[in-house]
């Protein structure tokens, strides 16, 4: 526990984590303008015709619990972000600042050094998936209210879809940690974190679908193989026909987390640091 208050005051002590709660803010607002406009589309059919192969897909996004759901995790495209680039601070900062080896000379167990890291990362991801539940907590009953689907507060889905949100920023920010002890540069590791949540996100579906157009829905099922796709579909409110389920990506993405925690830990323990 004295290892964790040490690195939660490296974090509180710093400008690292209010900058970041500066850029989560309207990077939030920007996600809340799109799934208003989005919500209101869906809910008005304003959205042109939809192929009859896609009619499934575009009536259970249109469900009540998935524009609910979609509309309380709202935020999570970049604040996964974020809370992964926290996790790579955590780490580079130590090498940026030249602290590693004091830090490893006061606590020389490096793999009770490395949880503490991990465990600060995730208190702090968490701290950002609260703040940002709380205001889709008042501003989503009012967006639903006005398009006249209800605040669908009483839907375990929502609710399920709001705690797999949270799971989601505490694993993401393990990624940043494995990816700090990865990359040493501070710089680095946060232009090819950047790179690979963006490119996972934009790119992937955008050859998954692509493919899926060429070689059929089966290749949705290849959405689980990266790690921003797996995540948003952690938190659908409901079964999109043709996508792979929502356990399945949480299942994965665990599973990428657990991967970047161990190598982290190992990394750590054998790098020479002086």
């Amino acid at each position: 526990m004295n290892l964790v208050r040490s690195e939660l005051l490296k974090i509180r002590t710093t400008n690292t984590w209010w900058v970041f709660a500066l850029i989560t803010v309207p990077l939030w607002a920007l996600a809340l303008l799109f799934n208003w406009l989005q919500t209101e589309a869906l809910t008005s059919g304003n959205i042109g015709e939809v192929p009859a192969d896609q009619a499934d897909q575009v009536q259970a996004v249109s469900s009540a619990d998935s524009l609910a759901a979609n509309l309380y995790t709202n935020g999570q495209f970049f604040g996964l972000l974020i809370v992964m680039l926290l996790g790579i601070v955590v780490v580079t900062s130590e090498f940026f600042h030249q602290t590693v080896t004091t830090t490893f000379l006061t606590a020389p167990h490096r793999t009770a050094v490395m949880v503490a890291k991990l465990v600060a990362a995730g208190t702090l991801a968490l701290l950002f998936w609260v703040g940002t539940t709380l205001l889709n907590l008042i501003f989503a009953p009012l967006i639903l209210s006005a398009t006249d689907v209800g605040a669908q507060l009483g839907s375990g889905a929502v609710w399920r879809a709001v705690a797999l949100n949270g799971l989601a920023y505490l694993l993401w920010s393990v990624l940043g940690v494995g990816l700090g002890v990865l990359i040493r540069s501070q710089i680095g590791a946060t232009v090819t974190g950047i790179l690979l949540y963006l490119g996972g996100a934009i790119g992937a579906a955008i050859a998954i679908g692509l493919l899926a157009a060429r070689f059929g829905d089966w290749i949705n099922q290849l959405q689980l193989l990266v790690p921003s796709l797996a995540s948003s579909l952690m938190v659908s409110g409901a079964e999109i026909p043709g996508n792979p389920p929502r356990w399945a990506g949480a299942a994965v993405l665990i599973g990428y987390a657990a991967v970047a925690g161990v190598i982290g830990v190992l990394t750590i323990r054998r790098r020479d640091i002086s």
